[in-house]
């Protein structure tokens, strides 16, 4: 097949899980011989057109509008025109496009809803939506203007899609409800890791002890999160269970916060708190220096409360991690209770500090947890059959169509 995927992120533009979701999702799917073209946002440093594992990437310089959301439609104008004049009569060239005409849409989230409905009408194309998250359920409900338009446009997204990709069986019953979907139009594929990825985590030669010095002493357990610094990760849960933790560990343990993002609030919780020594906040954090942390700490929590799926736990399985998280979203189907990690109950920081304890106190039970987190990594979470899926995916809609 030929497949014109639209994403508003790209490596390496990075905002979100789509961006590595897509890059790694699709070089599989040109690996089963099919020709892929994203146009996805010009960024500078990166070519308007090149090749990326396999990839046919189109980069599309976009209007700039301070307010966000006309900068969407200005993005969404200029991903429909660019495939109308640079890729629908393409002649075949060097780069190796072919001549074949496309034969499916692939559009990634309510960002680019507009462009992709518009091309699948107009070029009678079937259209594959995969949502990653909806609106009514990061705020558990809609709430305001903004969060009305952005449904709006998923509900449209949902309506006009041929088939819909959700990452978990609790994004499906969300789908269903919040986007008043049926049932029989959604498939369920899971997100995964890449073994380029997961080989990165393996082949680390660097100073183990000098690092894990920047952050704790040899006596300290680390615990940490990586992440949005948002409410609905719900950080302030992990900075609420750290005292519990730290009484008893009898003080020997340090808790690091990555992410970007307004940490003020969250600093203050761990002063009132009395704990603020405890507590490092990073910021950003770049993939390298990301990865090497990870392989020397103790504990990985995740105490969202809102998601769809939790592509860091696998991160945390593949650098050998006891990761604790909270029952909320996909998180449950992805952190199997007892077997691969620790799931506490969400909203509750109490539930959260147990689990943390039970973690770090019983280093027998931690690894066993890491071993069988890494092996399901490599077995539930590889994109290799995940891309097969897909393609099922497409075959369905094409039948659907025909």
């Amino acid at each position: 097949m030929k497949i014109l995927v639209l994403a508003w992120e790209f490596p390496p533009r990075i905002i979100g899980g789509i961006s590595r979701h897509v890059a790694e999702l699709y070089p599989e799917l040109v690996l089963l011989n099919h020709e892929i073209h994203l146009i996805t946002v010009s960024v500078e440093g990166s070519a308007n057109y090149e090749i990326v594992d396999g990839i046919h990437v189109h980069r599309v310089p976009v209007k700039y509008d301070q307010e966000f959301f006309k900068w969407i439609v200005n993005m969404n104008l200029a991903m429909s025109s660019y495939f109308i004049d640079q890729l629908v009569n393409i002649s075949g060239n060097s780069n190796g496009i072919s001549k074949q005409k496309f034969q499916l849409i692939h559009a990634h989230d309510w960002l680019v809803a507009e462009a992709a409905i518009a091309l699948s009408e107009k070029f009678n194309l079937p259209l594959i939506a995969t949502i990653h998250a909806t609106e009514f359920g990061r705020y558990n409900g809609i709430h305001n203007d903004t969060q009305r338009y952005i449904h709006t446009q998923e509900i449209q997204l949902a309506t006009k899609a041929t088939r819909i990709i959700v990452c978990t069986n609790y994004m499906r019953a969300e789908i269903i409800r919040a986007l008043n979907c049926p049932d029989s139009k959604i498939d369920v594929v899971y997100n995964g890791l890449s073994q380029e990825r997961l080989l990165k985590f393996q082949n680390l030669d660097f100073d183990k002890a000098l690092l894990r010095s920047k952050f704790a002493d040899p006596s300290e357990q680390i615990v940490y999160y990586v992440g949005r610094i948002t409410h609905e990760k719900g950080i302030f849960l992990l900075i609420n269970a750290a005292p519990q933790v730290i009484t008893a560990l009898n003080d020997k343990v340090k808790f690091v916060i990555i992410g970007s993002g307004d940490t003020n609030a969250l600093k203050q919780q761990a002063w009132n708190l009395g704990i603020a020594h405890k507590i490092i906040f990073t910021g950003f954090m770049s993939d390298i220096e990301l990865t090497k942390f990870q392989t020397l700490a103790d504990c990985a929590v995740f105490p969202s409360l809102y998601e769809p799926f939790g592509i860091v736990a696998l991160e945390s399985f593949a650098t050998k991690v006891p990761v604790v998280v909270s029952n909320t979203g996909g998180l449950p189907e992805v952190v199997r209770h007892s077997k691969t990690g620790v799931v506490t109950a969400v909203n509750n920081s109490e539930s959260l500090a147990k689990g943390i304890i039970e973690v770090l106190q019983n280093p027998e039970y931690s690894a066993k947890l890491a071993a069988e987190g890494f092996r399901e990594l490599q077995e539930r979470f590889s994109w290799v059959p995940l891309a097969a899926q897909t393609e099922k995916v497409y075959k369905s809609a094409l039948l659907n169509t025909s």
